[in-house]
């Protein structure tokens, strides 16, 4: 059997990285870091404690590594320093890391909320002008921003996934346009730390929904084929949930509540970690 590669997860232990531990964990040797301890190790796991905004702590955990996959962030609409410090200093140290470690591949979890003040009778690939829907989404730009540098100026492999809604189903009408199922997330992923000819990429992190707003060619081409799709659910989300907000700016756009909200988003789970 050939040696499993080595994978660092940071954002560890919120909702996302659980998803992607119970999915890849019999695929590579992963390296869980947060910086709240995750108790409860399975085979193939090893854990170490880290805060992403410090450099030196960031770059010991990428030690030896063959790919990262990085959750990790403050994950959803807050201050500008809380944002600053997680999102922004934190990413820039983990693809700074990444690069003093000769890591090959760094897969980002980005966000849909860079495109949030889209409307929703768009629909838009990722060649499009980017328009954050909040001082997170702005944080996810740059995030995509320091890939597309590390990829081109220092030849990292890096796929930033600009994720929907991960659970296990969607549970309102936006989440039937935005929804990934945690195994067609974890298939992204693998696809992010595997191609042989990734480069620079940017997809979206959706599974097959009818309701879509996003072309997804660019992960389709890679060899994306989402195995779960939202419309399947679309009934009963229909039956129990409302269209209708009563927010109109946030039911206009894809964004949601985070068009219009200064602080938290409102988001019963979170999009991304």
């Amino acid at each position: 059997m050939d040696t499993l590669k080595t994978i660092l997860l940071t954002g560890a232990a919120g909702t996302v990285g659980r998803f992607l531990r119970d999915e890849l964990r019999d695929r590579y040797a992963i390296r869980l870091s947060d910086i709240k301890p995750v108790e409860l190790l399975y085979d193939n796991e090893t854990f170490i404690e880290a805060d992403l905004t410090d450099l030196d702590a960031i770059t010991k955990a990428t030690e030896g590594v063959d790919g990262i996959i990085h959750l990790g962030g403050y994950p959803v609409e807050g201050s500008w320093e809380a944002i600053l410090d997680a999102n922004i200093i934190g990413c820039r140290n983990l693809y700074e890391a990444a690069r003093l470690n000769d890591a090959k591949r760094v897969v980002f979890a980005s966000s849909n909320h860079t495109m949030g003040f889209y409307r929703r009778d768009q629909t838009i690939d990722d060649n499009m002008t980017a328009r954050p829907d909040s001082r997170y989404g702005v944080s996810k730009v740059f995030g995509e921003a320091m890939g597309a540098l590390y990829a081109d100026k220092y030849r990292l492999g890096v796929m930033a996934i600009r994720i929907g809604f991960v659970y296990i189903r969607p549970i309102d009408v936006r989440r039937l346009s935005i929804w990934i199922s945690p195994r067609d997330l974890a298939q992204l992923v693998s696809i992010g730390l595997e191609h042989p000819d990734l480069g620079y990429r940017v997809v979206y992190g959706m599974s097959d929904n009818a309701r879509a707003w996003w072309d997804n060619s660019s992960a389709l081409d890679l060899g994306y084929k989402p195995q779960d799709r939202a419309e399947d659910y679309a009934e009963e989300v229909l039956r129990t949930q409302s269209a209708d907000t009563g927010d109109p700016l946030a039911d206009a756009h894809q964004g949601g509540v985070f068009v219009s909200s200064e602080k938290g988003g409102g988001e019963p789970l979170m999009e991304t970690t």
